[in-house]
């Protein structure tokens, strides 16, 4: 099975833990393709995390390319017990995010990225209530912060055509609740259309589970939609240490049923880099997931 978000303590202050550990713990329970995808480096102090405020900008491009190194280490060491994937997850704060991600991409091949979206107004929307409420003032109310953030995902899906697309409701984190409007799902149809035209994978989040939400990214009404619209979905973890691997599989599974997806699709890399998209069939009745909860 598989798991194409994920993070560690090692390259990311926010998460716990040595990469390798997170690699060896997902061998233990059994993942057959499991992607590493740190944060690419933010270029700013402001846009810096408070865990990070030690640091400087040129000191989270280092970390970046170290981790980078350590993943392609690790990938090889063990690539006779699981398919690594070495990748990133983007970030699109301000106006020259994007242009600075080409850039990394060009001088640190990766094998995939995720697309994700975590500030609207130079505010981080999933670090706690305040700068989520900060940001909400800043774009006028709760749907003028939803449309911005679905309008900053469309930039980022059309620049960046991700293979796998983050968490990709994570606008309703704190707000749970909120109604959608007509002008949000305006823009939530716009942004399905365009993973569509580039045949993007959207991820469905099991983090979301540990943040207290009712489903997993994305939100059942979303979702329910992209079932309608065909969308292929993967799966991911979005672990932030050894301890987050497969967290909260076991509801994966039940969502899964729930809502009949029986079909995911995974990335494949060639030995030449090359990576491709392979179908999963029949997943809900996948031998991985009785073997997890034994090992759980």
């Amino acid at each position: 099975m598989i798991s194409l978000h994920s993070h560690s303590g090692q390259h990311c202050l926010h998460a716990k833990g040595k990469l390798e550990e997170v690699v060896l713990r997902a061998i233990e329970l059994g993942f057959d393709t499991y992607g590493l995808s740190e944060h690419v480096p933010r270029s700013r102090l402001q846009d810096l995390y408070p865990e990070e405020a030690a640091l400087t900008c040129e000191e989270l491009a280092r970390m970046f390319k170290e981790y980078v190194v350590e993943a392609r280490r690790l990938q090889a060491k063990y690539a006779d017990s699981i398919t690594i994937l070495v990748g990133a997850e983007t970030e699109l704060i301000h106006s020259e995010s994007l242009d600075e991600l080409d850039q990394l991409r060009a001088a640190v091949p990766l094998d995939y990225l995720v697309g994700s979206v975590h500030h609207v107004a130079g505010y981080a929307l999933d670090f706690d209530v305040p700068r989520y409420r900060e940001a909400e003032a800043a774009c006028g109310g709760a749907e003028g912060l939803f449309c911005a953030y679905f309008d900053a995902q469309e930039e980022m899906l059309r620049r960046v055509q991700p293979l796998v697309v983050g968490h990709f409701d994570l606008v309703r984190l704190f707000n749970p609740n909120c109604t959608l409007s007509e002008d949000v799902w305006t823009r939530i149809r716009r942004n399905v259309d365009t993973i569509l035209a580039y045949d993007g994978l959207v991820e469905i989040n099991s983090r979301a589970w540990k943040k207290g939400l009712q489903d997993a990214y994305p939100q059942r009404d979303i979702l329910q939609y992209m079932m309608t619209r065909g969308v292929k979905f993967t799966l991911s973890d979005d672990s932030h240490g050894p301890a987050d691997v497969g967290m909260h599989y076991d509801k994966l599974h039940s969502y899964l049923i729930e809502m009949n997806i029986k079909t995911v699709y995974r990335p494949i890399r060639a030995p030449d880099g090359t990576v491709t998209t392979q179908t999963i069939e029949n997943t809900q009745e996948h031998p991985f997931w009785m073997a997890l909860r034994s090992r759980v």
